[in-house]
């Protein structure tokens, strides 16, 4: 397994960086939340997680060690594939899950593009005793508003990022436009707290 790799960004896109490791360029998977933390040219070290598929190797990167066993934990619920897990993590931070498995909050999972109500209901019974309890360590809007800027325009980004989550180009043109106003009030726009509230609003239009 590939714990983590450390060393220059090479190249960020929506949804990826490619991390220089000895020479070689190593792509890796990443949520926007992770992605607005890294620089072309500066030092990185992301906790990796390899997925093993018959016809592919496919790494994913997180911010920290956490993240990386909460996206593994996710998957031993049935239906949970990277890119779900992965989805989650960026609409949710892991504290934010555990929280919300604890209370048995369904709406809160259901926020996340692609789980409805009963999968939501499905996904807290099998995961009630697999994430562990909350540490109450970092509030999730905390933690949001901790992530730095995203190298790229943050329309581009957020863009991106609704339509690798299952938006269609659209629909992401109009949650990118809803979240303008709040986007223009921040000194320098931070594309994941943005996200949430994108995915939130739209939770709440169903």
């Amino acid at each position: 397994m590939i714990a983590f790799v450390s060393g220059p960004v090479a190249a960020l896109t929506p949804s990826s960086a490619v991390i220089q490791v000895g020479g070689v360029g190593m792509l890796v998977h990443c949520s926007p939340g992770t992605l607005a933390r890294l620089h072309l040219g500066e030092e990185a070290r992301l906790a990796t997680s390899l997925v093993v598929r018959e016809d592919s190797l496919t790494l994913y990167g997180f911010a920290d060690d956490d993240e990386r066993q909460t996206f593994e934990l996710l998957q031993t619920a049935s239906g949970v594939g990277p890119k779900v897990a992965q989805a989650m993590l960026a609409v949710h931070s892991p504290e934010a899950l555990r929280v919300a498995v604890a209370r048995g909050d369904a709406k809160a999972l259901t926020a996340v593009p692609g789980i409805g109500p009963k999968g939501a209901q499905k996904l807290l019974l099998e995961l009630k005793d697999r994430l562990g309890a909350p540490t109450g360590a970092v509030p999730p809007q905390q933690a949001a508003a901790a992530v730095a800027t995203a190298p790229a325009p943050w329309h581009e980004q957020l863009h991106a990022a609704l339509v690798g989550l299952g938006f269609a180009p659209r629909e992401a043109e109009e949650a990118v436009a809803a979240v303008a106003p709040e986007a223009e009030a921040m000194e320098k726009p931070n594309v994941s707290a943005l996200l949430r509230t994108a995915l939130q609003s739209r939770n709440r239009t169903r």
